[in-house]
C-alpha cells in the first residue's frame, strides 16, 4: 500500500515525464510517441520505477535503451523542476510497458474463438 507522500510524488513524476517527453521525445527516438503509462515509487523515494508505452514499437529493448542512454539529461531536466518538492532526486529504472500488447493478444484469441 502506497503511503499519500508516495502517491503524491509519483503524480507529479508522471506529470513531468510525460511533459519532458512530449517536448523532447522527438529528439530521442523520431517517429515515435512515448508515453508514461505508471510511475512507482520506493517507499523511502529514491527509486521510481517508470513504465513506458512507445507507439509504434517495431523492436523491444532498442527504444528502451536509447532513452536509458538518455537518463542523466532526463533525470537533470526533471530534477531541476521538482527540486523544490523532494528532499532528493529519485534514481530512474525505465520498464517497458506491454499492456496494449497484452490487451491486443487477448483481443485476437477472443476473436478466434
Amino acid at each position: 500500500m502506497e503511503s499519500t507522500r508516495q502517491q503524491k510524488v509519483s503524480r507529479m513524476l508522471q506529470r513531468e515525464m510525460g511533459t519532458y517527453f512530449q517536448q523532447h521525445g522527438g529528439e530521442i527516438l523520431p517517429g515515435k510517441l512515448i508515453t508514461v503509462t505508471i510511475v512507482r515509487i520506493s517507499a523511502d523515494l529514491g527509486v521510481a520505477r517508470i513504465y513506458l508505452s512507445i507507439f509504434p514499437l517495431d523492436m523491444k529493448e532498442e527504444p528502451l535503451e536509447k532513452i536509458r542512454s538518455h537518463a542523466p539529461a532526463i533525470r537533470n531536466h526533471v530534477g531541476n523542476i521538482i527540486r523544490n518538492q523532494v528532499r532528493s532526486i529519485p534514481e530512474f529504472i525505465y520498464y517497458l510497458d506491454d499492456s496494449l500488447d497484452y490487451i491486443e493478444n487477448i483481443d485476437n484469441l477472443l476473436k478466434d474463438e
